[in-house]
């Protein structure tokens, strides 16, 4: 099998070492990727480094064409790129599809908002001092960005890096995840089919150790990261950069008397589950009011051990592997030991290889791991409250805030949710789970800083430059 190459400023390049993929379900061998020489890398920073004006000067038909480009060749390819989610992420077909469909419609929004991105005027003679004069106010990009994404959506979470900032103008040196390369590499193609200048992308597939000097690099003043807490380090090691974070969390959907009791089921047992939970915004925990709490329960446990689980490449799987056994093994421990210390095993609690069998746990101690921390896995974790306002604060008990769901049919209640939930995104009658590319998307405490979504991400990567006309007459 050929190795596949790197994307070196806009160019195919080879490096001086590589990374073999296998996959997570049953260890096949998937591929090699080449991996970028210190040198290489250095020769992208500052390719990336040396276009930032003519990228920032770029018209706006010609980042629209190339981002609508993009769209139409992840479309054109979309069971390709699927397969090879599916092959070095262990996601099943399914999901992975509904994956690539999603990164087509963010690169159209892309180029959307590039057409609609007008800047404004402003009106400077509201007092006298302003007579004959008027502002106007464009947005202008902050600078090359370096964008790390994470291995569990490997096409989306890499679009919502790349999108925006070819939208914006701003260059951008791409890292995706050492697990899951090949897709960013498919996207590298398209981007090279397009009129982009050399040094407006590069995609570098590298361990995550040889990206270190680039998170302090001057000439990368901007970093875009999905994934862990290591997030906050990048932050204080970067104090002068602006830093979006976007580090995860451990969801709650919320289950009120008067819910849909059976599309409630339905729903948590899929999101707690689907990619084998491996979903910042994934179901873990489940607060359940007392009156619904034993019938809802019953619901949840029959439908989560229908869930087929196994070969991700078979069309009918919902559940997969872990992207590897180690990930599998701290899961599963973290269920025992919430077992051991009183938790009851409701479902689940097992593992074969990388794949976890979905699990639900009940009367979880309040300490507990599974509870406290993102498990990032295919477990659900039950709390019994007495009505919103007991459900509310058990949702907001938690170091992370991310997303919610409340499943109610009170808009009573939904506004109240809006309102005292403290999490970056609220759910109304469905999963935290649900995300549409285009809102802003980005939590609060330990889930991270800023916020992505097309047209939020564009702001974050840019600033507002004001232009004051003077002696002119209105």
């Amino acid at each position: 099998m050929t190795t596949r190459p790197f994307w070196l400023s806009g160019a195919a390049a080879t490096g001086d070492s590589e990374i073999t993929l296998t996959n997570p379900y049953d260890g096949h061998h998937v591929g090699e990727v080449s991996v970028p020489s210190a040198d290489q890398i250095e020769e992208a920073v500052a390719a990336a480094d040396s276009v930032a004006a003519t990228a920032a000067a770029l018209p706006a038909h010609t980042r629209a064409e190339a981002l609508l480009h993009v769209s139409r060749g992840l479309a054109a390819r979309a069971e390709e790129i699927a397969r090879t989610i599916t092959a070095e992420s262990g996601k099943p077909i399914k999901w992975a599809r509904a994956e690539v469909d999603r990164a087509v419609s963010v690169f159209r929004l892309a180029a959307e908002e590039v057409r609609h991105d007008n800047g404004v005027l402003q009106r400077l003679d509201t007092d006298p001092s302003g007579d004959g004069r008027m502002g106007m106010v464009r947005r202008v990009p902050k600078g090359p960005v370096l964008g790390i994404s994470p291995f569990n959506f490997p096409i989306n979470l890499v679009a919502h890096k790349v999108a925006p900032a070819i939208a914006v103008g701003a260059p951008i040196l791409l890292k995706p995840a050492p697990a899951t390369p090949m897709s960013a590499l498919i996207l590298g193609e398209l981007l090279a089919e397009t009129d982009l200048p050399p040094g407006m992308f590069s995609v570098l597939p590298m361990p995550n150790e040889r990206a270190a000097p680039l998170l302090t690099d001057p000439r990368l003043p901007v970093v875009s990261f999905t994934g862990g807490q290591f997030g906050w380090e990048i932050q204080r090691l970067a104090p002068h950069k602006h830093v979006t974070l976007e580090l995860g969390g451990n969801a709650a959907a919320v289950v009120l008397a008067d819910a849909d009791l059976e599309r409630a089921a339905r729903r948590v047992a899929v999101f707690a589950n689907n990619a084998a939970g491996q979903v910042c915004i994934g179901v873990q925990r489940v607060v359940v009011d007392d009156a619904v709490y034993d019938a809802f329960t019953d619901r949840l446990v029959t439908e989560v051990e229908a869930l087929p689980t196994g070969d991700p490449s078979a069309p009918e799987t919902e559940v997969g592997p872990m992207i590897n056994e180690d990930a599998a093994v701290r899961v599963l421990d973290w269920v025992e030991e919430a077992v051991a210390a009183g938790a009851k095993l409701l479902t689940g609690g097992t593992r074969e290889g990388s794949t976890v069998a979905p699990t639900v746990l009940a009367e979880v101690p309040g300490d507990a791991k599974v509870l406290r921390e993102e498990v990032f896995g295919p477990v659900a974790v039950l709390q019994r409250v007495s009505g919103a306002e007991e459900a509310f604060a058990a949702v907001n008990d938690s170091a992370y805030g991310l997303q919610a769901g409340v499943f109610t049919r009170d808009i009573q209640v939904a506004f109240r949710a809006h309102r005292e939930l403290e999490v970056g995104g609220v759910v109304i009658g469905d999963v935290p789970t649900y995300r549409a590319d285009q809102m802003p998307y980005g939590g609060i405490k330990k889930s991270g800083v800023g916020k992505e979504g097309v047209r939020s991400a564009m702001t974050d990567l840019s600033y507002e430059r004001v232009m004051v006309l003077t002696g002119i007459q209105l």
